[in-house]
């Protein structure tokens, strides 16, 4: 669909959901990608890139740890030469008001969406410089829309989308790009488990989709053509945006 021939991708929390997804994307689309998950999940995924013609790395790591982001960085340069594109998909998804949430819950939702998001970007700096790269970071519907019981994760993803179009301003005289990928809700593995999770499940999975305007859940290969477009010469115009890609949701 897109062009990415010779372009390195690193994707964080790519071992499942939308960030796997769009790791598949771009190596069908030629780029090399270096596949980070904190699990051995996404060395599963690089492999099974590299059994189907794809070039794949495995960076393990935990994204709110500083050491953990710079060997990654290295490990992903290292390998392929160059970084062109990341993408922030690492993130918590928790429920609970202000009231309900749990200090050390809230601090490390944040430290994985926002200080992870921060210090990626960080480290990848000098690397998507030499390149004039993008930066596409992934955060939600509730950073523009206010959702009952998502109290932290709300304010975690807001914070990404704030952080974003300050580094989209900070950075266009290096000519890196850096926009937004705002889904709804996806029927992603964690989505998936947390719906089994319920006394009923089917009705958690009606209530889900009870509440999308368009009457379904999102796909995750749906965001991953969103963020494939953010980050492709096509998109060379589009810079500081965000992509509502969220069935209605935000209308």
């Amino acid at each position: 669909m897109f062009d990415f021939t010779d372009k390195v991708v690193l994707l964080t929390g790519a071992g499942v959901g939308i960030g796997a997804s769009a790791a598949k994307a771009y190596a069908r689309d030629g780029a090399k990608v270096a596949v980070n998950s904190v699990s051995g999940s996404g060395k599963k995924l690089a492999e099974e890139i590299e059994k189907e013609g794809g070039k794949a790395l495995f960076v393990q790591g935990d994204v709110s740890k500083p050491e953990e982001v710079e060997s990654m960085i290295k490990a992903t340069v290292e390998e392929f030469g160059k970084l062109d594109i990341v993408v922030n998909c690492a993130g918590i998804v928790s429920g609970g008001s202000v009231e309900e949430m749990d200090l050390d819950l809230w601090n490390r939702v944040m430290d994985v969406n926002v200080t992870g998001t921060f210090l990626v970007c960080k480290y990848a700096m000098p690397h998507l410089r030499k390149t004039r790269g993008v930066i596409v970071n992934v955060a939600s519907l509730v950073a523009v829309k206010g959702i009952a019981n998502r109290a932290v994760y709300s304010a975690s993803k807001g914070a990404v989308l704030a952080l974003s179009k300050a580094m989209a301003a900070d950075h266009i005289k290096d000519g890196i790009r850096v926009n937004v990928v705002s889904p709804g809700t996806v029927l992603s593995p964690s989505l998936e488990q947390r719906i089994q999770s319920e006394p009923d499940p089917e009705a958690a999975m009606n209530n889900y989709i009870s509440r999308q305007p368009l009457g379904r859940l999102g796909r995750p290969e749906e965001i991953a053509t969103a963020i494939l477009f953010a980050s492709s010469e096509e998109a060379g115009f589009m810079d500081g945006a965000n992509i509502c890609i969220d069935g209605a949701g935000s209308l």
